[in-house]
Order: C-alpha cells, then structure tokens, then sequence
C-alpha cells in the first residue's frame, strides 16, 4: 500500500542492469528519488560510483553498486544468488543495458567474429540468463515489474545495424515470450522503445549529429518510476515519444 504519493516505490527493491550511463544512469536515479532501494548493475565501476553519489546526493541513501559483465553467466547466476541473500525478492527489474559493439556501425557480411560474439552475449544471450536468474527473485514480490528497453531498429531493420537490430530484436521477442508465459503471476512486463535520445549509443552511431536535438535520458525517468509501480498495471508495450506527447 502507497501511502506518500511523492514516494511512489517506497520500500521497494529495483534492479537496474546497465546503470552507469545513459538511460539505466537516469532510471536507477528516477528510482531512488521515488523511494526505491535501487541495485544498480553494470561494467564500468566509475560511472556506477558517480550513480551512487547522486543517488546519495538526492535520497541521503546509498544504491547498492555490482560491477559485472554481462558476458559473463556465472556473475549474473551469482547476481541472483546474493540479491536472494540480501533482500529476498526483486520487486523491480529495469534492463538497459545494450552494446553495438566496437566496431559501431558496419555491414553484416564485414562484422568481426569477435566483435559479434560480445553483441550476441550482452544483447541477446544475456538477457536470457538475468531472465533465468530473476524471475524466482520476481515472483517472490508481491506485485513484481519488469521492463526492458527495446530500439526502433528492432522491427525497422537498418543497413548496417545488422549485429545489434537482430540482437534486439531476438531480446525483444524472448521478453514478450516470457510475459506472455508468467501473465498468471503478480508480474508484468512492459517493453519500452526510448525513441531517439541523447545517449553514448546514439552518439556512436551518428558522431556527426548534433546530441541536443535529442530528449535527455533524465527525461525518461518519470515513465520508468510509473511502470515500476506496483499499484499500476503496465501497458506491454510503450512508446515514449507517444508517451511524452499525450502529457505535453
């Protein structure tokens, strides 16, 4: 029961996997300040840190900081096992984390093996074992979320896109999959498409455009914060461009 309507996820427990930048750095931000207590999960310690401090800087309150790698299934097994031990439940799970790889943009028939297998692991492969790994976690909550961040080119399919458009697009059916396989537990799932936004994957893609034509990802948080509610039932799939304009 939400008794502070300022303080939406009060007593909760959120997960947010790829929170050291971008659109993961402003969710796990947009949660904390909601009352959430916000796991923050991904690869680079630094920007995990600077999360921590503005949480702290916001709430009073520490995050909870794992530095992992996706590619890496035993640390997401592990992830699992030490959130069991410490809180019992996940009562939300945001995933945002995503890579194009290093090579950014380039033909199919031109990826680097390599270079594909680190895209296949972190999108795609990965979001198959957090899904093994939380779901028990999700279950044990009385009214569990889920949401995973999705990318337009997942069903507009791109030249040159090619690892990441069909990496994204095999995670986005596994979601919806998964959803449709656990719509008679206490969770939901929502899949989010961000749009165009100002993030180091965007800027990656496209360095010559200019990043302040694009929304911050700060601007996301309230929709992430609304989905994570556990007295609102999320739509499946949510477009934030098409959410952002019906509240203009």
């Amino acid at each position: 029961m939400i008794k502070d309507g300022s303080s939406p996820l009060s007593g909760r427990i959120a997960v947010v996997t790829g929170a050291s930048r971008g659109i993961g750095f402003a969710t796990a931000l947009a949660l904390a300040k909601a009352g959430a207590h916000v796991v923050a999960a991904a690869r680079t310690q630094g920007g995990l840190e600077e999360l921590d401090d503005a949480v702290f800087a916001a709430t009073g309150q520490h995050a909870t900081l794992v530095p992992f790698d996706l590619v890496d299934g035993g640390a997401i097994d592990r992830l699992g096992g030490a959130i069991y031990e410490r809180f019992g439940r996940i009562d939300a799970w945001v995933h945002t984390a995503a890579t194009m790889g290093a090579a950014g943009l380039t033909p199919v028939s031109h990826a680097d093996l390599r270079d594909f297998a680190r895209v296949e692991k972190v999108n795609f492969t990965g979001v198959y074992r957090l899904i093994r790994s939380f779901e028990p976690l999700l279950r044990a909550s009385d009214a569990g979320r889920a949401v995973y961040v999705t990318s337009s080119v997942a069903q507009a399919a791109k030249a040159f896109w090619g690892a990441y458009a069909a990496t994204k697009a095999g995670a986005e059916t596994l979601v919806r999959c998964w959803a449709d396989e656990i719509e008679n537990t206490p969770i939901r799932v929502a899949v989010v498409d961000p749009g165009r936004m100002r993030t180091q994957l965007r800027a990656q893609a496209y360095p010559g455009e200019d990043p302040a034509i694009h929304p911050e990802p700060s601007e996301i948080g309230p929709l992430m914060v609304e989905l994570c509610r556990p007295d609102r039932t999320p739509p499946g799939l949510v477009s934030f461009p098409e959410w952002k304009a019906a509240r203009a």
